[in-house]
């Protein structure tokens, strides 16, 4: 089954194809770590997790980097308003991102390099482009002449002239085109920083994705992708540095963007008060209604996150694990993903056609319920999208918001210990606590499940 990705360097939707079929190659930017994240962030996640999955259905080895931007000035600001070392808010922020990555069954990139491990390879990047007269030093700057590449503008389809007309740029005496982007910058005696040629400083954000590409793939790589925020001047730029780094060789051969998330008719941002924080989502609702929230609209258009769209997603959440709930422990099949969802994730990442696709293998299984087979499917099919993980009797507990699933599940543990060691009074003492709790306890075939107690 070819796989169709809409390139937004070619502007069109193209046929997949690796550079090397043992080995397929995908970067996706990952978060600056200054503080707590936002939807925002989750939707690339999301959308490249799912084109993971897709690939690696599809080849032998899928190696998928995303990085941790680890020193940037949103970094410094932060530690510095809260008087603070770096490290302290970075692995904070880093540990959050994780535990939020996790919560939304967004599985772990093969690689996360960490801008900070390639500082001397930075270096060694600028020093390249100075020689070969693509960067410069000025003032403590060295900065890249957007000059010596004549295709700047062209993933962005931006005309460098009109952004300099525009006026917007900010102008800097040391710049010798408005346009020319920071490779390295001074840091002050307060700031984190490294010793290098041109005195002690750090790295543009634009060199850190561009020197860990090079580091951990190579000179091209087969997919980039990030918000559509970072295509101008991000990528933008990432393209330029490459290119010429590169000897004229591309950074990558796809570049996929996912568009905004907003909020109802306006763009989420500060100054609006309308941040959504994925740790304060999380507290109101499960995981996966995030993740198929965010996938319910095609991932290159703006997503306008709404009460209604969480409630239908938790609808359609409920529907799925209250059928469920009645097969809790029986097998499933080793069987493959519904050919028809891979289809329609194979056209462009298409989740919102696959996720129409669930609902109509729920309601064939709702006319032969005992099917296992077409049962498999749909719990198969829905797990490759990054749902139905839970135990349905857990997650239907979990919608009263009376009972801690986590303290059931350590008191059930704590059981089949005591089970094993024969020590029974323990064991029927939890069973007992349980049971006032509101749980009843089921052992079949050495394997105890639960469910809340009827009325």
């Amino acid at each position: 089954m070819e796989i169709r990705l809409y390139n937004s360097k070619s502007k069109k939707k193209e046929i997949f194809h690796p550079v090397n079929d043992e080995n397929v190659t995908m970067y996706v930017c990952g978060p600056t770590v200054y503080g707590a994240h936002h939807i925002g962030n989750a939707r690339p996640a999301v959308v490249f997790d799912v084109l993971a999955k897709l690939l690696r259905n599809k080849y032998k080895n899928v190696t998928y980097a995303r990085n941790i931007t680890d020193v940037d000035d949103k970094i410094i600001n932060a530690a510095f308003e809260q008087n603070v070392e770096i490290s302290e808010i970075t692995k904070k922020s880093t540990n959050q991102y994780h535990s939020d990555m996790k919560i939304l069954n967004v599985e772990k990139p093969n690689k996360e390099p960490y801008a900070t491990q390639f500082i001397s390879e930075m270096i060694l990047f600028i020093e390249d482009l100075i020689k070969k007269d693509n960067a410069y030093f000025s003032e403590g700057h060295v900065l890249f002449n957007i000059d010596s590449y004549k295709s700047y503008g062209d993933l962005s389809s931006r005309d460098p002239k009109d952004m300099i007309a525009g006026s917007r740029v900010e102008v800097q005496d040391y710049k010798k085109n408005p346009l020319d982007f920071v490779l390295w910058k001074p840091s002050n005696e307060n700031e984190i920083g490294w010793d290098s040629p041109w005195g002690r400083g750090r790295p543009g954000w634009h060199l850190e994705c561009s020197t860990m590409i090079l580091e951990i793939f190579g000179e091209t790589i087969d997919i980039h992708g990030g918000g559509e925020d970072l295509r101008f001047p991000h990528h933008e730029n990432e393209c330029a540095q490459s290119f010429c780094r590169n000897d004229g060789k591309q950074l990558a051969n796809f570049w996929l963007h996912n568009g905004m998330v907003q909020m109802a008719d306006s763009k989420m941002s500060k100054s609006l008060g309308n941040i959504l924080l994925i740790k304060d989502l999380i507290n109101e609702m499960p995981g996966e209604v995030i993740r198929l929230s965010l996938m319910s609209s095609h991932y290159r258009q703006p997503l306008k996150w709404s009460d209604d769209l969480v409630d239908q997603s938790k609808k359609t959440l409920n529907t799925f694990y209250s059928f469920l709930e009645q097969y809790e422990g029986v097998d499933t099949m080793d069987i493959n993903v519904n050919e028809e969802i891979l289809s329609s994730l194979s056209d462009d990442i298409n989740t919102p056609k696959a996720i129409s696709v669930l609902h109509s293998m729920f309601k064939d299984l709702k006319k032969d319920p005992d099917n296992n087979e077409l049962r498999s499917s749909f719990i198969k099919s829905a797990n490759f999208m990054g749902l139905l993980f839970s135990k349905p009797s857990n997650w239907l507990l979990k919608e009263d918001n009376n009972i801690d699933t986590k303290v059931i599940d350590e008191l059930i543990e704590e059981r089949n210990q005591a089970r094993q060691s024969r020590d029974f009074l323990v064991a029927d003492n939890i069973r007992d606590k349980l049971l006032d709790m509101g749980i009843v306890l089921e052992d079949k075939n050495n394997i105890t499940t639960w469910k809340k107690k009827s009325d």
